[in-house]
């Protein structure tokens, strides 16, 4: 998959920093933001000799060669978004180079096999649950406090945290569950934080989203996709990692993206406003598909019948009270 370079680059003279950058959607918003004229850091423990801890072939080197064969200008930086040493040292340096920061988007551990394993509350392996939040949840917290501080002094700055569905259920098991929604609920408290200071935070969410490993999965390439359709009829509507990555560089470029703070938005919602399309000239739009139900399990489609009624009731409430406790506070 070569996109064609963009001629508009909105981006030109911004520093981004893109942590997770190894794979998947970390990739593709790598190589968007680069598309857009951002020099852009990618991170991530997998580097060239040294790759990912559970087996994938990918490194942050390649992100930043296939970035810098299209033209963009890319940093590869080995760090383990774990250790608080490691993101401080990250942070120093990129401002000791540019002075500045403007984007950072966080897709660590998105494809975490850990998080993906299934299985009910009753059924939890909890041994390997202090991982998993390390990996998930700590780490995704520690990068946006450095990442505040970078951008505090200048009063400006996006901090996006990418996660999964634009709902606020989400994950395979109860580890997963409490990492996804945390990364979607706490951008909102941290949106109210920063206000002040002049910086946005959001989440943002792929569709169906064609990554290293789903293809892999599928036993198909980026040349072939559309093979999989005959698998699963859903995955004809599914989006490159770039799609998800031309989201955030369009927010990145909009002058008005302060208003979007606190949000957890979508790439297809993003593409029908702002009009950018995946690197085929397709605008995937997952929002608007009418989901084949019949490859799934039939106790998933419960479930999901279930949770979806339970979380209407629980925001309906939620709204309300939030509404009653505003009128209280002074204007």
């Amino acid at each position: 998959m070569t996109p064609k370079r963009s001629p508009q680059t909105p981006l030109t003279g911004r520093v981004a920093l893109v942590a997770g950058a190894t794979r998947g959607a970390g990739r593709g918003i790598a190589r968007a933001l680069a598309e857009a004229g951002a020099t852009v850091y990618c991170t991530g423990r997998s580097v060239t000799g040294r790759p990912s801890p559970y087996g994938r072939p990918e490194t942050i080197n390649e992100t930043a060669t296939l970035i810098k064969a299209a033209g963009g200008t890319a940093i590869a930086v080995r760090v383990d978004h774990t250790s608080e040493r490691e993101v401080t040292a990250l942070f120093r340096r990129i401002l000791r180079s540019h002075h500045r920061l403007d984007v950072v988007v966080d897709s660590v551990a998105g494809e975490d096999p850990l998080l993906k394993q299934h299985g009910f509350l009753w059924q939890a392996d909890l041994r390997n649950a202090d991982a998993m939040f390390r990996q998930g949840l700590t780490s995704r917290i520690i990068t946006a406090k450095h990442a505040a501080l970078a951008m505090m002094p200048a009063k400006r700055g996006l901090i996006v945290e990418v996660t999964e569905n634009d709902i606020i259920g989400g994950g395979a098991n109860p580890m997963a569950h409490a990492v996804k929604t945390a990364q979607k609920v706490l951008p909102l408290q941290w949106a109210t934080e920063l206000a002040a200071h002049g910086i946005t935070v959001l989440a943002i969410t792929p569709g169906f989203l064609r990554s290293e490993t789903t293809l892999q999965h599928f036993g198909v390439t980026e040349d072939t996709w559309r093979e999989a359709g005959k698998k699963d009829p859903n995955f004809l509507v599914s989006e490159s990692p770039l799609f998800v990555g031309r989201a955030i560089a369009a927010l990145a470029a909009d002058p008005k993206v302060r208003h979007r703070t606190g949000l957890l938005l979508s790439s297809w919602e993003l593409a029908r406003e702002y009009g950018f399309t995946d690197y085929d000239g397709r605008r995937p739009d997952w929002g608007r598909h009418k989901i084949d139900f019949s490859v799934l399990p039939p106790e998933w489609i419960d479930l999901f019948r279930t949770g979806t009624d339970l979380e209407i009731e629980w925001l309906t409430t939620l709204a309300a009270r939030a509404r009653k406790f505003r009128a209280k506070v002074p204007s």
